[in-house]
């Protein structure tokens, strides 16, 4: 078992970042070609500058930027094989009754409808050729709650029940569906959480050693180790695992 991608094409949102940009050099590595998509950026850039990378400006929340990005894998690669959203923003911290009503939108828009037409506009050839693997990024904010954080964890449930509900559907045309669920990984994202969390009297390093001394393995997981973990849920090596949704946690979520 090698997790092999050799020959895959696979399309995988908010390249430029952390998980992303690990993730497309994993694939690469494995043998796929990756059509990398993001807001435009330096990290965008970096991705695209890669053999085998084909890089797409777009927003998840834009659906002909989503037809953009498949036309795009058609047209540099003749076919599309997976799928990874990956892309996802945290939004405010705030208690449920101060959150923004306009940020609550921006976070569902981007988190849920994002995957949600992802899964519509590029799960469609894969469905048609009867062979295709979709991963979408949770977290463990969906497995539980998250004080301060309602929307975005609000959100990641719900990842969770459209990658559940697709796995069903797509399954007898041959298409696998799963859900990972992250812990806190070494990522920006997790720098604009500690800094929103710290206070006058904890400052950021303090804060990062807090939230990590609630993961059992006593550390943030780093975007190398889910991007492998991506890869596999890519594979033939998973062929007959779908509709799961997979901690990767450090046994944050084993308690």
């Amino acid at each position: 078992m090698s997790n092999s991608l050799d020959g895959r094409v696979i399309v995988v949102t908010g390249a430029g970042g952390g998980i992303g940009s690990k993730t497309v050099h994993a694939a690469i590595s494995r043998g796929a070609s990756v059509v990398a998509t993001d807001l435009a950026g330096p990290g965008l850039d970096e991705v695209g500058a890669l053999d085998g990378v084909v890089a797409v400006e777009a927003d998840v929340t834009s659906r002909s930027d989503w037809e953009r990005t498949l036309a795009a894998a058609i047209d540099g690669f003749g076919h599309v094989d997976g799928l990874v959203n990956n892309a996802g923003i945290e939004g405010a911290i705030a208690p449920l009754g101060e959150y923004p009503d306009e940020m609550f939108d921006r976070v569902m828009d981007v988190n849920v409808k994002g995957v949600w037409t992802g899964m519509k506009v590029i799960g469609a050839p894969m469905l048609e050729a009867g062979f295709g693997a979709i991963v979408n990024l949770s977290s463990v904010a969906g497995l539980g709650g998250a004080s301060n954080l309602s929307a975005y964890s609000a959100s990641k449930h719900a990842v969770i029940g459209l990658s559940k509900s697709a796995a069903l559907e797509m399954g007898p045309a041959g298409v696998r569906v799963n859900a990972i669920c992250p812990s806190p990984i070494d990522t920006r994202m997790m720098r604009s959480l500690e800094d929103s969390m710290k206070t006058d009297d904890v400052d950021q390093a303090t804060m990062q050693a807090l939230i990590a001394s609630n993961i059992p393995l006593g550390r943030y997981g780093q975007p190398t180790e889910v991007a492998d973990l991506i890869c596999f849920l890519l594979s033939d090596d998973a062929r007959f695992l779908s509709g799961a949704a997979i901690p990767i946690d450090g046994a944050m979520k084993a308690r």
